[in-house]
């Protein structure tokens, strides 16, 4: 085989179709586009959405209008009136604390939470977290255990002696029941005056006053003075001359000049 002998796969190329090139051409007169028309005028395209002129599909169905919170909380929702008439018809006696002879105690509170509520027909689901509402009237005192109370169904119902218990989620991780929840030990917090970096600048301050004695005792060697600390040679012997002080140098002096004058003017 040559090079001039490679050729593409069969079917894997096609020639352009040429119109317009006569009718013996098989393509001519019209190209094809058939005889007049939109569709046979130069531009004459249509959108895919167009419908022929009748009202488009995008127009005729509603539209969603509105805002709609994925995130709202949905409640079981109980008046304290429908408790009140459900506690004076006796459907809680049984989750009354009983006394002497099996009856209820005289002003005891009956508790109320979701399951009583589902079981006297109150409430339909437990899978809702459950909200009191302060629509009715109350006498009898209840212990009422739900996830949220209206500001008057709690007004209602400590004002008919009984009292409220909500529900809190916890919203961190809590250990299995049986195990010990794990200790954290609280970092020590940081003392500027007395922690770690309050020595570190007293060595420094102490390295630098070292470093400044070493440059003072150098300069006094250099100069011939006595170092601080050490005891000052002191000279004793005849044989050198005595120390005159600034003075007496200066007295001296004087005297010297004067005698000079006085044995000029002679």
């Amino acid at each position: 085989m040559k090079l001039h002998d490679l050729r593409p796969a069969p079917g894997s190329r096609t020639e352009r179709t040429r119109v317009g090139r006569g009718i013996a051409a098989g393509k001519g007169k019209t190209a094809g586009r058939g005889t007049k028309g939109q569709k046979a005028r130069a531009g004459g395209s249509i959108p895919p959405w167009f419908e022929g002129g009748q009202t488009p599909l995008h127009v005729r169905i509603p539209k969603l209008r509105g805002f709609k919170n994925r995130f709202k909380l949905e409640y079981e929702i109980v008046n304290v009136g429908a408790i009140g008439a459900a506690a004076a018809r006796g459907a809680f006696e049984t989750e009354a604390p009983a006394g002497k002879g099996g009856k209820a105690k005289a002003g005891a509170q009956i508790t109320i939470n979701q399951d009583i509520l589902r079981a006297v027909g109150l409430v339909r689901t437990l899978d809702k977290p459950l909200k009191i509402l302060g629509a009715g009237e109350l006498e009898a005192p209840l212990f009422v255990v739900a996830d949220a109370f209206s500001a008057s169904a709690r007004t209602k119902i400590e004002a008919a002696g009984g009292s409220v218990n909500v529900l809190e989620v916890p919203t961190t991780s809590m250990p299995a029941i049986g195990r010990d929840a794990p200790k954290t030990e609280t970092p020590p917090v940081a003392d500027t005056e007395t922690d770690a970096p309050a020595p570190k600048r007293a060595s420094r301050a102490k390295a630098a006053a070292a470093a400044d004695a070493d440059a003072a005792a150098g300069d006094a060697e250099a100069e011939g003075e006595p170092v601080a600390g050490e005891a000052a040679a002191v000279t004793t012997d005849d044989d050198e001359a005595p120390h005159v002080l600034p003075d007496e140098t200066s007295e001296t002096e004087s005297a010297a000049t004067d005698d000079d004058a006085s044995s000029d003017d002679a």
